[in-house]
């Protein structure tokens, strides 16, 4: 089965392609209108001035370019530009730019030869992704120096990664029989000038952002059966009357995963026939704020997630060009489509959530390992002799200080504009740095939240309660002990961290309505 791509994408469909390694067609109508698109620029450029097909780029835009240099721009620009530095971008963010951009420029807004969306569409579909550093971007116009990379690959120049193995683009190209677009009019403005980096970016943070969410809430769902809550603080009586969506999905999920547990009780009737002439109650009346207020903490995330979400695919399915190519209207219109506002601003607020739910899962933790607080289980889950054993003594601190640099990080990148570019660009959204922050924060909330739920099953195997665990949380009890064997002799634990990080982050519980 390929994805067609004929008008907008949807998430299942982005998932396939980033995920389930889907290959990906264009419509043959989406091409004909790329070529009308591309013949109708054509005629119409002959005797008019439009910014970067006869003139200068940026604060040189003044400057006027003979026709017979206009490919020979376009080059330039790329060339150029490709002045990125730091890291390599991994392959799969590099990926989802590339579907960004084959999107956009399947719009057919940009005037440009169809060779253009053939190759990425060939690029994506045998796995060849061209080198991309971390640096670069300001986010307006568009992601320019992080998508001219892109472009020089394009073109037949550069580096990309093959089969994990960076190579010169002109090598692997040879290898697969693969040609450089046709540069014409536009091919490099059209390339570079758009918020498909950023845009790339944060599509997969939502989505792996989905998976740590769905995760939080069974974690969540786990302690209270450790600690045998009352049911009422996640009660539909109770939330109902808090007017937000995701308060009352919150709730509404963690009554469906708990339906069939066993060490869920009943407030009224515990209460009925337990200590009803006791002074002091043993009994916790109401539990600790991070396992009674889940609903109330994880309902502003979900609404933010899913907000975001929303956004990003708009984005994705947005054209983020400019100037805009409208063959209908038989017109070119200048602007800035290529400004990456709303992806900076959900990007911030994403990270902030984010951040939120590793606090979360920080508190939960130390709520396990204090002896102090919980009442029933060994210093730091320690399932080996107290004072000779340490237990979980030691992932605390990577757990506390990782939520730590997860508040740092969640300082706003969107407030952060720095005029450049002869102060042409003289505000900016910093998109791709504010979605590269949260990518780092999503990264770090996998491996807190690792942590919790290696402590959860650890708790569980102490008070030999698996049986008693609803179908739910015992299969994901199940889970995390395939991964993270029970454990009584000290051991090192970073690579069992690793183990769960990378399965929460890259696997859903299909909790979340699709």
């Amino acid at each position: 089965m390929s994805v067609i791509i004929e008008e907008s994408l949807k998430l299942e469909e982005i998932n396939a392609i980033l995920f389930a390694n889907e290959k990906l067609e264009i419509s043959q109508a989406v091409l004909d209108k790329i070529n009308q698109s591309h013949s109708f620029l054509i005629d119409f450029a002959a005797d008019k001035v439009i910014y970067g097909i006869n003139t200068g780029l940026g604060p040189m835009a003044q400057y006027k370019v003979d026709n017979d240099k206009s490919v020979e721009l376009q080059y330039n620009l790329i060339r150029s530009h490709a002045a990125g530095a730091g890291k390599k971008v991994d392959d799969l963010y590099v990926k989802a730019a590339m579907l960004a951009r084959l999107n956009t420029l399947s719009k057919a807004y940009s005037g440009i030869d169809v060779s253009t969306v053939l190759l990425l569409r060939d690029l994506i579909n045998n796995d060849v992704f061209p080198f991309i550093p971390e640096h670069g971007s300001v986010g307006a116009s568009g992601d320019l120096v992080q998508l001219s990379h892109l472009a020089l690959v394009l073109i037949g120049e550069g580096k990309v990664t093959y089969k994990s193995e960076l190579r010169p683009t002109a090598e692997v190209f040879a290898q697969l029989g693969l040609k450089p677009i046709n540069v014409s009019l536009r091919e490099g403005l059209c390339l570079i000038n758009g918020t498909s980096m950023m845009t790339g970016i944060a599509l997969v943070n939502v989505l792996k952002a989905k998976n740590i969410f769905e995760w939080t809430l069974m974690a969540s769902a786990m302690l209270n059966e450790i600690v045998e809550s009352f049911n009422d603080h996640f009660s539909d009586a109770l939330n109902r009357v808090k007017l937000h969506h995701g308060q009352t999905k919150v709730a509404e999920y963690l009554r469906l995963i708990l339906k069939d547990s066993k060490r869920i009780i009943h407030r009224h009737e515990y209460f009925d026939n337990n200590e009803v002439g006791e002074r002091v109650f043993k009994k916790k009346v109401q539990e600790y704020y991070s396992l009674r207020c889940i609903p109330q903490i994880l309902g502003p995330v979900l609404d933010t997630i899913l907000y975001t979400q929303q956004v990003i695919v708009n984005e994705l399915n947005s054209v983020s060009d400019n100037p805009i190519i409208d063959m209908q209207l038989k017109d070119v219109f200048h602007g800035g489509n290529f400004h990456g506002d709303y992806v900076s601003l959900e990007m911030d607020k994403l990270k902030i959530a984010m951040t939120r739910l590793s606090m979360l899962a920080e508190r939960q933790a130390n709520y396990l390992f204090n002896p102090k607080l919980n009442e029933i289980l060994p210093p730091f889950v320690n399932l080996g002799t107290l004072g000779l054993n340490l237990g979980m003594q030691g992932v605390q601190f990577t757990a506390t200080s990782t939520t730590a640099e997860n508040q740092m990080l969640s300082n706003s990148m969107y407030v952060h504009s720095i005029p450049n570019n002869n102060d042409n660009q003289d505000i900016v959204s910093m998109g791709t740095n504010a979605a590269q922050f949260t990518r780092k924060v999503i990264d770090n909330c996998s491996q807190v939240l690792a942590i919790e739920l290696i402590a959860i099953v650890q708790a569980v195997d102490y008070l030999k309660i698996r049986n008693n665990l609803s179908a739910l949380t015992g299969g994901a009890y199940d889970k995390i002990r395939s991964l993270v064997p029970v454990f009584v002799e000290d051991t090192p634990k970073y690579e069992e961290i690793e183990r769960v990080e990378k399965h929460i982050f890259n696997n859903s519980l299909d909790i979340l309505e699709k």
